[in-house]
């Protein structure tokens, strides 16, 4: 039934030409599974990018209950992981996930820098991937405030007043990110929206971008 479902879409939209050319084509000796400790090395970048699927794929689930204002906030986190079916661990795969998609990806960007593959042609695909590094912080920083219990806000407010520390604009930045003068439902509606539109656009745009250009230049080699 899936056979023939597949076929009669690929007789009218041809899809295996499509993806042949996305899936096929030759792994490096480098990153050869008999050398394991090199293809293990290069396995960085796929893991990284597991983790931030299943974070988005979590994500999802979670904003399905989430009740992104001051009164209900806490509630809702409390209630998806106290009531809902298996909702305590969507949100444990999510919260541990935010953590390990940051020491996954600086494992990445160490391999990259220590087999000079940031060199040309590829240091756009450098630049890239600074700034995907930059978005998954931003997810961090953001999400974090959500649950909005009281490690969350302190967290947040210290955070805030380091964003206002920086010299001529800092003021700027604070108030541009938490909405005022002071922490509140501006606030958490704020980073709500940034955690769940913002940051996930510029992270599909930045990764296909990363993504093309892997393809167009290949895995690099070792130094």
């Amino acid at each position: 039934m899936l056979k023939k479902t597949y076929d009669w879409i690929d007789e009218r939209l041809g899809v295996t030409p499509i993806w042949r050319d996305i899936a096929d084509h030759e792994v490096p000796a480098h990153v050869n599974p008999a050398n394991k400790m090199s293809a293990f090395i290069y396995c960085f970048g796929g893991l990284t990018f597991l983790i931030i699927t299943t974070q988005i794929i979590s994500g999802m689930f979670l904003a399905m209950y989430y009740v992104p204002d001051i009164i209900n906030a806490y509630k809702s986190v409390k209630y998806i992981t106290d009531e809902v079916m298996l909702g305590n661990i969507v949100r444990g795969m999510h919260f541990w996930g935010a953590s390990l998609v940051i020491i996954m990806m600086f494992l990445h960007m160490l391999r990259v820098f220590f087999t000079g593959s940031y060199k040309a042609p590829r240091e756009l695909n450098w630049v890239v991937g600074v700034l995907i590094f930059m978005v998954v912080m931003g997810f961090g920083f953001t999400g974090y405030l959500l649950p909005w219990d009281q490690k969350a806000y302190w967290a947040t407010a210290v955070g805030a007043k380091i964003a206002g520390s920086v010299p001529f604009i800092g003021k700027y930045i604070q108030i541009l990110l938490i909405g005022g003068a002071d922490l509140g439902a501006t606030t958490l509606t704020r980073f709500f929206a940034i955690h769940v539109f913002f940051l996930p656009a510029a992270l599909l745009v930045l990764l296909g971008l990363h993504f093309f250009m892997i393809r167009k230049q290949g895995i690099s080699g070792p130094l």
